[in-house]
């Protein structure tokens, strides 16, 4: 026959047989879809939605589709021919396979299928309207995308957390170009842009793309193949906590490297599925009965090298000093077994500088704030045998521990003094970072004023946004304000005259006389923690807490806060904190244990029981006796952003801050 070849023929046999194997898996699917009760054909996009639903379309053009997120046709007419899985049903002698096959010859010559299909993108998922057997043909031979022009609808805006993430990626899609990376969780696309070490607005190149979906596919590959628990993440999830812990070179490298480096961190990404990751540690644990080995002396820790990693130099920071007087503190108390030595880095070296502690023979390390998160994660990576804990709240990381103390115990109390001490109803209060913890802090305060004057108002500021707080406060006319008690660090050596820490009264003539303030006891903390690693008490929490990440979060009782009292202080004064500071201790007395009313007027709590420690540490609302609000991200000034990005209540889209 003329113009017939030996290779056309070998073309043709291969594109039958392809057919055969196409229409084995087409059957396979179709019957386990069917046993499992689940819908056999590609879905139908008419028969998911209508335009009610659509706030418009957009034509996206032409685009590199993803095979994996092709999952139906736009219309009914063709759905029958294909499983779900896109493969062919129909016979071979039909005009339908005879079609499958002439495309699947062209496929294996040298013009290929280069014709883009036509299809609809709704909420991140493709439906063809044209190009169904093209779609087959290349999905048969587990390509990886196809080219198609593409017109998005555009969902209605709603609280539904995936229109919500749908809306991230909107703008994502803006400056990436790409639909390769998905995730379930608010945050994960400005988080990811973040990462990659773009600025919000970097419109990604060519070549960046190019190499982002060659690295990322096999990133997917290795994460879906140790994804044996099903856990339910997209790879984009696991992406996340796999960047944050190691650099962006790390996910150029080999299948064997990535799978060790997601090995060394699959805890983390484990405690990103969990409903409840985190487990709250509400006091120090007693010690418990030594096992038989240890009681014979067997694996039993005799002495402990321990770092303390600051960010900022104790010379110039009250935070660090503070935590410097811990670490002394428990040199002083545990000096017989425990050798402590501190060390200063930057936020880009710390890493450097935890490695060199580690070198030098650290076995415990402290990282005194929490912007060395991601440090500490690295090195918890890297040196399993280590002990790392940061300083910060409610971190669901199973290789670092968090601790702070629950501060807003000492708030109620300091809440209480004022709301005696004012002589009119309204009570400054400013705050520092709209982060974990702090709402906690605001609302014991206002309602610790509440209990001394039920009509007072707790008038809220920020320390992280412009202005004279403090001076403002004067001109409205308010007596007492609560001013920041890390700002300025209450000892009995501050400066003649320095009273604007914790909370104050302005007096006659403009003078300040201070009230009360809450204190940090770090080492106590520190002693605390150092005697459950003498005990064995780490090690046992790490059984019963089966993969949870450990936050200690301990309080009064535990000795690690206290409130310190102004001399001048009145004897009632003096008498009434005495009072609530004893009843805090017994267990007897809680901020959050009565009727509580937010400023949108909902219930947050009826009275018959206190609220628990989680949702204290996630409290995300203000008591209706608050005037004023969080403030967003793009108001706080940039030098708190990290922390804010960090720890933030409501951390936003804009600026990556995961949730």
């Amino acid at each position: 026959m003329d113009g017939w070849s030996e290779q056309d023929g070998s073309s043709r046999q291969e594109a039958l047989e392809q057919f055969t194997k196409a229409q084995r898996l087409a059957h396979k699917y179709f019957s386990a879809a069917i046993s499992r009760g689940e819908y056999p054909y590609p879905q139908v996009l008419g028969e998911i939605f209508d335009e009610r639903m659509a706030a418009g379309r957009q034509n996206i053009g032409v685009v590199d589709i993803p095979m994996d997120r092709i999952v139906g046709t736009t219309t009914s007419g063709r759905k029958s021919a294909f499983a779900g899985n896109f493969m062919p049903l129909l016979e071979e002698r039909t005009e339908f396979g005879a079609k499958w096959i002439a495309l699947c010859e062209a496929h294996l010559s040298s013009k290929g299928i280069t014709e883009p299909i036509v299809c609809v993108e709704y909420m991140g998922r493709f439906y063809v309207t044209e190009g169904n057997k093209r779609v087959s043909v290349l999905k048969s031979y587990d390509a990886v995308t196809i080219p198609g022009h593409v017109t998005r609808i555009i969902p209605n805006y709603s609280d539904d957390i995936h229109v919500r993430i749908y809306y991230e990626f909107m703008r994502f899609y803006q400056v990436s170009r790409i639909y390769d990376v998905t995730f379930r969780r608010l945050g994960g696309y400005a988080r990811l842009q973040a990462l990659l070490g773009f600025d919000p607005q970097h419109h990604w190149t060519m070549e960046e793309r190019r190499h982002f979906r060659a690295d990322f596919r096999v990133f997917s590959q290795v994460f879906e193949k140790m994804n044996t628990e099903r856990l339910e993440l997209d790879a984009g999830d696991a992406l996340l906590v796999y960047l944050e812990v190691y650099s962006r070179e790390a996910l150029a490298a080999s299948q064997a490297e990535i799978t060790k480096n997601l090995h060394a961190i699959w805890p983390d990404i484990r405690l990103l599925a969990a409903d409840s990751p985190i487990e709250v540690q509400a006091e120090p644990q007693r010690e418990e009965k030594p096992s038989l080995l240890r009681s014979l002396g067997i694996g039993r820790i005799s002495h402990l090298n321990v770092a303390f990693i600051h960010a900022f130099d104790p010379k110039v920071s009250a935070w660090t000093a503070a935590q410097e007087e811990g670490r002394l503190h428990l040199e002083r108390v545990r000096g017989d077994k425990v050798t402590t030595r501190s060390y200063l880095c930057r936020n880009d070296t710390a890493v450097t500088v935890m490695d060199l502690a580690v070198q030098e023979g650290a076995q415990v390390i402290f990282a005194t704030t929490p912007s060395l998160m991601d440090a500490c994660r690295q090195i918890a990576a890297r040196y399993p045998q280590v002990r790392v804990l940061n300083c910060s709240l409610s971190m669901p990381y199973a290789g670092v521990r968090t601790y702070y103390s629950r501060m807003y115990e000492s708030k109620f109390i300091t809440g209480a003094l004022a709301g005696a001490m004012s002589r009119n109803d309204r009570i400054g209060y400013i705050a520092n970072y709209p982060i974990i913890g702090t709402p906690a802090c605001i609302n014991a305060f206002a309602l610790g004023a509440r209990l001394t004057n039920p009509r007072a108002r707790i008038v809220l500021r920020w320390s992280c946004l412009p202005g004279d707080h403090v001076q403002a406060f004067r001109d409205e006319g308010i007596t007492v304000i609560s001013n920041l008690d890390g700002g300025r660090r209450p000892t009995d050596n501050a400066p003649e005259g320095d009273v604007e820490w914790g909370t104050f009264s302005v007096e006659r003539h403009d003078n300040l006389m201070p009230l009360a303030t809450p204190v940090w006891n770090w080492g106590r903390l520190y002693e605390h923690i150092v005697d459950s690693i003498f005990s064995g008490n780490w090690d046992l929490s790490d059984a019963r807490e089966n993969d949870k990440a450990v936050n200690y979060w301990w309080g009064m009782k535990s000795g690690v806060i206290d409130v310190k009292l102004c001399d001048d202080l009145p004897n009632g004064m003096v008498r009434l904190a005495e009072i609530l500071k004893n009843g805090m201790e017994r267990g007897a007395l809680t901020p959050f244990d009565g009727r509580l009313v937010d400023q949108n007027g909902c219930l947050r709590g009826d009275g018959t029981q206190c609220l628990s420690l989680e949702e204290i540490m996630r409290m995300d609302w203000l008591v209706d006796s608050v005037e004023g609000n969080f403030p967003a991200y793009d108001e706080v000034m940039p030098a708190s952003r990290e922390l804010v990005r960090l720890l933030g209540i409501r951390r936003t889209d804009e600026e990556g801050a995961a949730q």
